[in-house]
Parts: C-alpha cells; sequence; structure tokens
C-alpha cells in the first residue's frame, strides 16, 4: 500500500515550482491530486502528466484572489471525490521592493495571493479534514524567518501564514487534524534563471547551504510534503519543517 493510497489533495498552485513537484510526488503515492492554478496552459499540461499515473487526478483553474469564490474549490473536489484528506497551500506571488517602496497594491498582490487564500481555504476544508482527520500544509519562507531585503510585502503575509497555522493547529487539534509549515529552499524555474543571469551570485548563495545544494522540486520537497500528508507524520503538528539543506537551523 502507498504512503497516500487514495487520499483526496488539493494543491493550490500546483501547475508549476513546488506545487508540481509536491504534485508528483503525491500521484506516486497513490494520492487523488487536485490542482489549483490560475495559468489554464500551464494547469492543462500537468493535469495530463498527474493522470497518466493517477487518473482520477484533475486541474482547476482559479483566481486564488477572487476570495469570496474560494470556497467553491473545496466544494468541486469534495462533489467530485466525496471527500478530502490534504490541502496544501502552496501559492503565493509578491514583488520585491525596499520597504520604503513597498506600496498597499504590493501588499495586496503578496496578501491576497498568500495568505488570504490560505486562510480561507482552510476555513472551507475544515468541515471535511474533520471527517477525515486530516492533514493541512502550508508554506513559510526563509525571507520571514530571517527578513531578507526587499521582501517586506512577502515575509510578512508568510510569518502570518506561519502564525495562524499555529493557531490552527492548537484549536483544531482535537478534530485530529494536523497542520504544519514547510519552509523550503529549492531548485525550482526561477532560481535555474537565476542561475543563468548571476551564475556567481548563485554560487556564493549555494556555497552557504550546509548540504551544499539547493533541494529538488519533487525529490526533496515533495517527499517531506508526502510525509506530512501520510500517516507517519500523525504525531506531529504546529511545527516548522526546514527544508533548506540547513541553511536555517531553527531554536
Amino acid at each position: 500500500m502507498s504512503k497516500l493510497q487514495d487520499k483526496v489533495v488539493i494543491i493550490t498552485g500546483g501547475a508549476g515550482g513546488i506545487g508540481s513537484g509536491i504534485a508528483k510526488a503525491m500521484v506516486k503515492e497513490g494520492a487523488i491530486v487536485a490542482i489549483v492554478d490560475l495559468n489554464e496552459e500551464t494547469g492543462t499540461v500537468m493535469e495530463k502528466e498527474l493522470q497518466a499515473i493517477s487518473p482520477k487526478s484533475m486541474f482547476i483553474q482559479a483566481n486564488l484572489m477572487d476570495h469570496k469564490n474560494l470556497g467553491k474549490i473545496v466544494q468541486t473536489v469534495v462533489d467530485k471525490y466525496g471527500k478530502l484528506d490534504v490541502l496544501v497551500n502552496n501559492a503565493h506571488a509578491s514583488k520585491q521592493v525596499l520597504i520604503e517602496d513597498t506600496t498597499q497594491e504590493d501588499l495586496d498582490l503578496s496578501f491576497g495571493t498568500g495568505f488570504y487564500p490560505t486562510f480561507y481555504l482552510m476555513q472551507a476544508a475544515l468541515p471535511y479534514l474533520k471527517e477525515s482527520k486530516g492533514n493541512i500544509i502550508n508554506f513559510s519562507s526563509g525571507a520571514g524567518l530571517e527578513g531578507h531585503e526587499t521582501q517586506a510585502a512577502y515575509a510578512a503575509a508568510k510569518e502570518a501564514i506561519r502564525g495562524v497555522s499555529r493557531v490552527a493547529a492548537n484549536e483544531w487539534g482535537k478534530f485530529g487534524i494536523n497542520v504544519n509549515i514547510i519552509s523550503p529552499l529549492a531548485n525550482t524555474p526561477g532560481v535555474q534563471e537565476w542561475a543563468k543571469a548571476q551564475p556567481e551570485y548563485y554560487e556564493v548563495v549555494k556555497s552557504k547551504i550546509p548540504l551544499g545544494r539547493f533541494g529538488e522540486i519533487e525529490e526533496d520537497i515533495g517527499r517531506v510534503a508526502v510525509f506530512l500528508a501520510s500517516e507517519d507524520s500523525q504525531y506531529i503538528t504546529g511545527q516548522t519543517m526546514m527544508v533548506d539543506g540547513g541553511s536555517i537551523m531553527l531554536r
């Protein structure tokens, strides 16, 4: 029996980057995955790739900034599969600017695609996760933990996600729901483009990672997500898992 056999999973931002790595890792463990993304083209391509392994998996096109309709994502999945076992809130968009140059629009983008969808999808998923004694996996970032320059809006939203995740872990533990956070450092397409554009700076950053490399989106980040979604992690909740090669060692 695979670790996630027949578990129904929602992954936001699942058409590319870390989200796609998580989706691939989970379907290979028997999960039925619904990826949520704004980009129809990449979402359709990923849907076909996932269905080659897990035929029931699907793509849902949605704008996560349409906060009033986020509940429809959960309802669509439950109507189709009859349950929900795992919610993965991965999607997030932001702009990199100094604090003094950060606008309301920048804050709205970061909170609107990151914190608010995470919060409202958790609310919408709660009744179904109570039934399945399910799992929530949210995402934080070293940008928030260390206060990276030009990342004010992003860091603030990511730390807000960590805060609400810990509250949910306390409030929902009595229902058998686990809520955990992954803080990744991954070899995403964006990092790959940065490595080509600034190879010397990329090598400097990489040299400071104790394990000497950026994590792979499926083999490294995806496998930890599988663990957090599986029965193997049922006594872990409210924790931030640093999947970053040792870059940040929490005390």
